[in-house]
């Protein structure tokens, strides 16, 4: 079919190259929309580490490049645009049910390699998941640039001027889909309505050209109903969907955030299969996690008065608000990358209104100050990973030059392991290649083991002196069972540095590890019942 030979009213759409323009500049855009709403749909469940980034992405540039090439070929054979907005109404559908049916097809996967896989369990699952949630709406979309090439080049003579025009509109709508998505939609009302509100955009191209056509009516009827139904599906499922008593369920600029509240606790946790966060215990008890074995890093100093204490990962402020508790007269701020986070310390965990928290990255903070502290607590984990930049030498070392003389760092290391390649093997190394002096405890029925670092040879003797003088019963026992259980370490040579710190793959590892002994039960359960087994 050549132009002279479409119908008019397809034609006038075609000649009309601005229609075409637009088309290239909002597909871009939802591409770069679907690619960002993609890590935060996954996040929740298998963090958001550079290994999933680079799963979300291998996954999308597979489709682009399979939609680039099947866009060609059916330009060539069939040059139809009827064709093509079809595709995007189809598109637009998937992309509005992504935030419902995705959840359920992430959890169904889960379940499924839980009983099949010993191996990389949270790499195959993203994998999988990206792959049947995300792989055929932008198949559809990577046919759009080749087929508008073909709508749009009518000589050779501009050609180049017009395949530009269409790369620049591409481009230029990318950038936009990047920044939109991270700045504005997702922080503002969140992952499922920036879905939808994309997937809307794709829908209203598609609806316009048909409606300029005059045809396609049925069409798009049945794809505005479809997106309709999705959309409302996809606002009202939250991410932890089997959850029914959550006292808040948010997302901020880099986290998911779940709050569920009890007659005891708070808990707040950014990772919906992964862990605690933060916790706040109602009647000012002990946590019974890591956060008690850190109060005895003050302990480890000369002397226990006028304190001042750092806290890089502040979370809600459950060290914090301990500190003050059981050593009233310290000096304590905080550092917290997430405003929101903090936010929801003063809303739900009581965090003491006169302790100051500074929205910041931690290391950024320790290079924009000169101050000096007795005890600096490193916790900074970002769901279940911990950031390369807070993971290095160089960053210890600064931490190191931020202490007083004698003074003591604490690390929270999550994701346990004895491994000798293990992320809390090279962590460990690390720390003790700065530090002179470098003892770890393991937490009591948890995945976590706390380190403690300084510079004076005496901290272990303060913690048995400072303890014996301690007031509080509860208290005491801990700091006891904590000093039985603090081992020396000796350093090694597996050094993270700024260059070098693999700490995402490291982590990933020792995630894996720890949920192949976590699942073994259920696996032995399933092999010996079947699914009835896992049920009862």
């Amino acid at each position: 079919m050549t132009m002279s030979d479409r119908p008019d009213a397809q034609q006038r759409i075609l000649t009309k190259k601005w229609y075409l323009y637009l088309t290239e500049f909002f597909s871009g855009m939802s591409v770069m929309a679907v690619e960002l709403g993609a890590s935060r749909l996954l996040a929740p469940y298998f963090s958001s580490s550079q290994i999933v980034w680079t799963i979300i992405i291998g996954t999308i540039m597979i489709a682009m490049a399979l939609g680039n090439v099947y866009g060609g070929r059916s330009a060539d054979k069939n040059p139809n645009p009827d064709k093509l907005y079809g595709r995007m109404l189809v598109a637009a559908v998937w992309i509005a049910a992504i935030p419902f049916i995705g959840k359920f097809v992430i959890i169904g996967i889960s379940a499924l390699l839980v009983m099949t896989v010993n191996t990389n369990f949270l790499i195959w699952a993203a994998f999988l998941s990206c792959m049947i949630v995300f792989v055929y709406p932008l198949f559809l979309l990577g046919t759009v640039t080749p087929s508008l090439v073909k709508y749009t080049v009518s000589s050779l003579d501009d050609s180049g001027r017009t395949v530009g025009t269409l790369g620049a509109a591409n481009t230029i709508g990318s950038i936009l889909g990047t920044f939109l998505p991270t700045f504005v939609s997702i922080p503002a009302v969140g992952t499922a309505a920036t879905f939808v509100i994309f997937s809307g955009i794709l829908l209203l191209l598609g609806a316009v050209y048909f409606i300029s056509v005059r045809r396609g009516a049925v069409k798009t009827v049945i794809a505005a109903v479809l997106f309709a139904v999705c959309s409302v599906c996809a606002l009202s499922l939250g991410f932890a969907f089997w959850e029914k008593n959550l006292t808040l369920e948010d997302e901020s600029v880099y986290n998911y955030l779940q709050v569920q509240e009890d007659d005891d606790r708070v808990i707040l946790s950014t990772n919906v299969l992964f862990g605690v966060q933060s916790v706040y215990i109602k009647d000012d008890a002990l946590t019974g996690m890591y956060y008690d074995y850190a109060l005895a890093a003050p302990l480890m100093l000369e002397q226990t008065d006028d304190t001042e204490l750092l806290v890089l990962g502040m979370g809600t402020g459950t060290y914090a608000a301990q500190c003050r508790r059981y050593f009233g007269d310290m000096r304590i701020e905080g550092v917290e990358i997430d405003e929101k986070i903090t936010g929801l310390a003063h809303e739900y965990f009581a965090l003491p209104a006169d302790i100051p928290v500074t929205t910041y990255d931690g290391r950024a903070f320790l290079n924009c100050t000169d101050k000096q502290y007795d005890v600096i607590m490193v916790d900074a984990y970002q769901d279940i990973t911990i950031p390369f930049q807070m993971s290095s030498a160089e960053f210890f070392r600064l931490v190191r030059s931020h202490l007083k003389e004698n003074g003591v760092m604490i690390v929270n290391m999550n994701m346990i392991s004895d491994a000798e390649d293990g992320i809390n093997a090279y962590l460990q190394d690390t720390i003790a290649s700065v530090f002179g002096n470098v003892y770890t405890v393991n937490v009591d029925r948890a995945t976590n083991r706390e380190l403690f670092a300084s510079d004076n040879p005496e901290m272990l003797a303060n913690l048995m002196k400072n303890t014996e003088i301690l007031q509080n019963p509860e208290l005491t026992e801990m700091m006891q069972r904590v000093r039985a259980g603090l081992t020396p370490y000796t350093a090694g040579n597996r050094i993270l540095t700024d260059d070098k710190a693999p700490v995402e793959l490291l982590g990933m590892q020792t995630i894996d590890a720890m949920i192949s002994r976590e699942l073994k039960y259920y696996r032995e359960k399933f092999e010996k019942e079947g699914i009835k087994g896992l049920i009862g």
